[in-house]
């Protein structure tokens, strides 16, 4: 989840005692003083504001002080937080890096507070609340909102290109042409001098709108760039999740995955990497230089809010196994094992965990909230907005998602799969290279 950059700062009076949530698990006389707070989602902060808002007219012996940051600004700027101490009480955490911070010890167990307060981890969608128990059993996160990914489209260029909305929603995709998935993309794809991707004539190195956007070569996720459809064939990133031990980018299934993907810029009918580089696909999108961007629900807000353009939004295609997927990716609040104001970095955590704050999350039609009845509400708050956001709920309701890869050694994972995925996407090296990678990568767990 990438956002834009930027660095705010607000403080907000927050609480001492919450009936809502049922207390902390710690005295009243020691949850006091101020509390930090991080997040990177500059969409969600006025949702956050609001809930510091509601918690400080009861609650005022607490003060917390929001910073958001930008996605790579934030983790840069929270590894040197916990290596210099400066790191904040409390922050919004991701499956693909708490492993390895409960592992450095760096996150702190919240199982007594949790179990003392009687905090209803059922009321949760399935298994969010799971996601946040180490490989130790030990608890380090209450969830906090939940996304999957769809597709979201230009309509006037569907219609000028006589393709429906019903043909979106039932595309289908395979590695071996692509299904209709890759059909659509390539008649959607149009160089400088009106051809498109499938008509003769068509000028690979001079087009104007690609069919498909591009975000990146995916590292070792590839959460919007190409797990929604490799993860279709039957393949998964690792033998096991959570906490598996061996990754599977050498399966065959995987590498004609990526084969096909990579063929896309290839044709012509997605942008070159290298042109993706400081370009936010996204805004790309919004400049009419794609006609079609794979995309998560955390960006719902921002793509319907482009002037000018209609958006629709699809399901991911239909796979050869007859099945959609998504990656099912959830957040978390965790509070810093180095806090010095446990109790109330306690209280917080409890407070943006519950009904009170994550509805009004949902009141602003941004994300989806990890309570189920928040959840509800966030669709229906969408809704009334005008924006059908069934692409994205229907992966869950239809149990077709599957949860971001979380295992040890996932920055070191990262760190060899964005080079080799990036080789692959960029026409470098072949699919098969991968194979080479994945030993790499396999070897960190030996």
């Amino acid at each position: 989840m990438k956002k834009s950059l930027g660095t705010v700062a607000v403080a907000a009076a927050m609480a001492l005692s919450l009936s809502a949530c049922g207390g902390s698990g710690s005295s009243a006389e020691s949850a006091k003083g101020e509390v930090s707070y991080w997040l990177w989602d500059a969409n969600q902060l006025p949702a956050y504001q609001q809930c510091a808002d509601d918690f400080t007219k009861a609650n005022p012996d607490i003060k917390v002080k929001i910073t958001q940051r930008g996605w790579d600004d934030y983790w840069s700027t929270l590894t040197n937080g916990f290596v210099g101490g400066t790191a904040p009480d409390v922050f919004t955490n991701h499956l693909g890096r708490y492993g390895e911070l409960a592992e450095n010890k760096q996150l702190l167990p919240i199982d007594d507070a949790v179990k003392k307060d009687n905090v209803d981890l059922a009321a949760y969608n399935e298994g969010l609340a799971d996601l946040w128990v180490g490989q130790d059993g030990k608890r380090y996160g209450l969830p906090k909102d939940w996304d999957t990914i769809g597709l979201f489209y230009n309509k006037a260029m569907l219609t000028k290109a006589g393709i429906s909305e019903d043909q979106m929603k039932n595309l289908t995709w395979n590695p071996q042409d692509g299904g209709t998935y890759e059909k659509v993309i390539a008649h959607l794809t149009v160089d400088k001098s009106g051809k498109r991707g499938d008509e003769a004539g068509f000028d690979k190195n001079n087009v104007a709108v690609y069919g498909l956007g591009l975000n990146g070569g995916g590292d070792s996720s590839g959460q919007t760039e190409w797990s929604y459809f490799a993860n279709t064939t039957g393949w998964s990133h690792t033998d096991k999740n959570p906490w598996g031990t061996h990754y599977n980018y050498d399966d065959p299934k995987f590498q004609s995955s990526i084969d096909w993907f990579a063929g896309l810029v290839k044709k012509g009918y997605m942008p070159k990497l290298e042109s993706t580089v400081g370009a936010a696909m996204a805004d790309t999108f919004a400049a009419g230089k794609s006609a079609i961007n794979a995309h998560g629900s955390w960006m719902i807000g921002q793509y319907t809010g482009y002037k000018g353009i209609e958006v629709g939004i699809a399901p991911t295609p239909t796979g050869p196994e007859g099945k959609r997927a998504s990656m099912f990716n959830g957040l978390a609040d965790s509070i810093w094992a180095g806090t010095k104001k446990k109790d109330a970095a306690i209280k917080w955590v409890e407070y943006l965990a519950s009904a009170p704050c994550q509805d009004v999350v949902a009141s602003k039609a941004v994300v989806f909230p990890a309570l189920k009845a928040s959840s509800d509400k966030a669709s229906a708050a969408f809704k009334a907005k005008g924006v059908d956001v069934t692409a994205f709920t229907e992966q869950v309701k239809n149990k077709t998602t599957f949860l971001y890869p979380i295992t040890d050694n996932t920055a070191k994972v990262k760190g060899i799969m964005e080079p080799a995925m990036d080789a692959v996407v960029s026409g470098k090296q072949p699919a098969s290279s991968l194979t080479e990678a994945n030993n790499q990568v396999n070897a960190l767990f030996k």
